[in-house]
């Protein structure tokens, strides 16, 4: 071990002894440590507290620089640095110079200037006639300094007038007027006025000025000291370029698909095609999509007038198809006699047409149940020429339970999947939706399932779905599924998997052969897409329907289907039944942490042709993304207890679930992030449910019925991967009796054989909600 690295650990055992020290002796000599800002407000209390919070926060973000950072007092980085002083050129010196942070001093801070600065921004914000002073006060090692803004009300706007020199940009903006952002009786703000600017900008943009900016509109202001208001005359600035006062009309449109950053235009193709006023590079023959299937998106079109919105609804939508790399509109001046034309020039970058991948992993459930997983899939993103993406999929598991009561409980699964999508509704008729940013998707999908549940039975389901999807804006999406159909065998089944089933009426029914026909709506609101506001929102409502089809026909042809007596499709039992759920969250954002709430209600009613909800549309509690403080879906119905030990893979569910989930997600360091939660809900069955588990739902019982848990999470978040760590134990069982449902006096850590009952780790990729 060499002098220097004995020198190096030397320093950082000094470091760690000494860390609470903070290191103001070593400042150098006649210098304070800057340790901040203080904000006072002189006649604030003639404003109400919202508003002085406003003008509170708008001079302390003025205030800069920022202090060394301090730790309960203490500035280990600060005391790093100037330790290091001593040494500067030595090898540790320099190490530690680099990972500590250099000293703040009251030398270098200008409150004169910081004062000018507040006064700006006060006068930013209406208050015109405001003025900061400060003062500094000095300690034997530090130093702060103490502004003060003497202020009043801030201005109001009063009126808005317009005196646009040019008639056609005052005809437009006046048409506008409503939509301003300047209300009169509203407090002055410099940036209500920026606002104001880009809002005309862009209304001018839609109307064909394709050159013109904000920075040509100029407000005249006059103000009155006797009501404190602001009048303002909205204006053009003079010597504004003629081509910002021209409205530009499309001419020419070129569409290349074979563009390439390398080429840049160098290697055009000689051959071209019109097609629809269109010129198209390349032979028709040749080209990777079909010209009809682009100009579907291109909204920029020969001879009508510019606008920003065509504009940003062709980029986006040839985007969203999912076939380019890039996608360029660039703009000309078009070379003809007459001004106020543009020539367009569409240039695409399309992605390779076929995609492979193969993947594998491990899951790990909370019910101990573990196994490899392996997906292989093939994307075809241009199946028909004509953008249609066609997406086959081959999944392959195997899981068993490698602790607990039974470990000869496993199981394998083999799923095959083929997706084909349409860049438009796939229907009989015209249906198309105009001036949308989003291309509507029509999906067809055909899947099938074997699953072995080794010692119990053979499942096979098959499934198809044929439906849409559609956004009406970034937040707002619908997908309606007219037609899903599915059914479901199982054979093989054991003696032991038989007894179980006949011990229990409600899940030998469950596992009944279903053939299911139906469909189903679903709305989603998302507000986490986009800018990051305080408030967040997010809305998910689905409604399915089944079996009404089928029963229709049937009493058409004089059968009045009933559980009693069961009617049938292609030799099977079909399914009838109604089902609705909701999942409502909000999300908390607050320095650099997040409180995350979610709200999930759902019911199911069978009905008609069934007495019973088919194994899979029923609804299920405890796991990963649910009660974490439960295996998964081990809770309910009602105050049933599901042995898992002693029932294996079978779990029950239920036709009511109600769930509240609350997450207080933290920083700790870097990519690391934790999260403290506290989880609780339960599933039930109807009273008219034949099936006697757990209580019935009531309003006036259901409360007692809840149960209950909490933990701590540590999550590892790099951006596109985050892998979650969720421990938890339960608060309160529903199974007990009523009196001795709460088990929090029964926490006991050190008890191993506690520890082994109740608490879960959960492991999951991707938060719960």
């Amino acid at each position: 071990m060499t002098r220097s690295i004995i020198n190096k650990y030397f320093l950082i055992i000094i470091y760690l002894l000494l860390s609470s020290c903070s290191g103001l002796k070593l400042l150098p000599p006649g210098e304070k440590l800057y340790t901040g800002a203080e904000i006072e407000l002189e006649r604030g209390d003639i404003i109400g507290k919202k508003k002085r919070r406003l003008i509170k926060r708008v001079t302390e973000e003025t205030v800069l620089p920022l202090t060394n950072k301090s730790y309960l007092g203490m500035r280990p980085k600060l005391w790093i640095y100037l330790a290091a002083g001593e040494n500067p050129e030595t090898k540790p010196g320099k190490w530690l110079k680099k990972k500590g942070t250099a000293p703040v001093l009251m030398s270098g801070i200008k409150p004169g200037v910081t004062a000018s600065i507040i006064d700006a921004n006060l006068f930013n914000t209406g208050i015109f006639k405001g003025y900061t002073d400060f003062n500094t006060i000095e300690k034997k090692h530090t130093a702060k300094v103490i502004y003060t803004s003497y202020i009043h009300k801030p201005y109001t706007f009063s009126e808005l007038t317009y005196a646009v020199s040019d008639d056609s940009l005052s005809r437009f903006i006046i048409s506008a007027k409503e939509q301003s952002l300047i209300k009169p009786g509203n407090d002055y703000n410099l940036d209500i006025l920026k606002n104001e600017r880009i809002r005309i900008d862009v209304l001018l943009k839609d109307k064909g000025y394709f050159y013109f900016s904000p920075e040509y509109l100029l407000f005249k202001a006059d103000t009155s000291s006797l009501n404190q208001t602001v009048s303002l005359n909205l204006a053009l600035k003079d010597s504004i370029p003629i081509n910002a006062l021209t409205v530009y009309r499309i001419n020419n449109v070129f569409i290349n698909q074979d563009y390439t950053l390398s080429n840049d235009g160098a290697d055009s193709p000689k051959d071209t095609l019109w097609y629809r006023n269109n010129t198209f590079s390349g032979k028709e023959s040749e080209m990777n999509i079909r010209p009809g299937v682009i100009l579907r998106s291109v909204y920029l079109r020969k001879n009508e007038i510019y606008s920003r919105r065509n504009h940003t609804i062709t980029l986006n939508r040839l985007m969203s198809m999912g076939n380019f790399k890039f996608v360029q509109v660039k703009f000309s001046e078009s070379d003809t006699a007459a001004a106020g034309f543009l020539d367009v020039t569409i240039l695409l970058t399309t992605m390779t047409n076929r995609t492979f991948r193969a993947e594998m992993d491990i899951v790990s459930k909370s019910n101990n149940f573990t196994g490899p997983r392996i997906n292989v899939s093939l994307l075809n993103r241009n199946m028909f020429r004509g953008a249609e993406l066609l997406y086959m999929n081959m999944a392959g598991s195997y899981e068993a339970q490698l602790t607990g009561i039974d470990q000869n409980l496993y199981s394998y699964s083999v799923n095959p999947q083929v997706e084909l999508t349409f860049p438009r509704f796939f229907v009989p008729f015209d249906l198309r939706v105009k001036n949308s940013i989003y291309i509507p998707i029509t999906r067809l999908s055909l899947s099938y399932n074997y699953l072995k549940r080794v010692n119990y039975f053979d499942m096979q389901t098959i499934q198809f779905g044929y439906g849409y999807r559609w956004k009406e804006n970034i937040r707002k999406q619908h997908e309606f599924n007219p037609i899903n159909l599915s059914y479901t065998s199982i054979g093989n089944q054991s003696a032991i998997f038989k007894e179980l089933l006949d011990s229990n009426p409600f899940l030998k029914k469950s596992y009944e052969e279903q053939f299911i026909g139906g469909g189903n709506y679903s709305f989603t609101y998302n507000e986490q897409i986009g800018p990051v506001k305080k408030m967040q929102y997010f809305f998910h409502g689905t409604a399915e329907m089944a079996g009404n089809v089928f029963s229709l026909a049937k009493l058409t042809g004089g059968v009045n289907p009933s559980s009693d007596n069961p009617s049938t499709i292609i030799g099977s039992i079909y399914s009838q039944y109604a089902k609705i759920s909701i999942d409502t969250r909000a999300y908390y954002n607050f320095r650099n942490n997040k409180l995350a709430m979610r709200f999930f209600a759902g019911v199911a009613k069978p009905f008609g042709n069934s007495s019973i909800l088919p194994y899979t549309k029923q609804f299920f509690s405890g796991g990963s993304n649910s009660l974490r403080a439960f295996h998964i879906n081990s809770v309910g119905p009602g105050t049933y207890f599901q042995d898992s030990g002693s029932r294996g893979f079978l779990q029950l569910g239920g036709e009511i679930k109600l769930e509240v989930n609350g997450e207080y997600r933290f920083n700790i360091y870097r990519f690391f992030k934790g999260s403290l939660f506290v989880d609780a809900g339960n599933v039930w069955l109807h009273k008219s449910n034949p099936a006697n588990i757990g209580n019935a739902f009531s309003f006036s019982g259901f409360m007692n019925e809840i149960a209950m848990g909490a933990g701590a999470g540590v999550r590892i978040d790099v951006s596109f991967f985050l892998l979650r760590f969720d421990l938890a134990m339960p608060l309160r069982k529903p199974w007990l009796e009523e009196n001795n449902r709460w088990v929090i006096n029964q926490i006991a850590f050190g008890n191993s054989t506690w520890r082994k009952d109740n608490l879960v780790l959960n492991v999951a990729i991707g938060y719960p909600f």
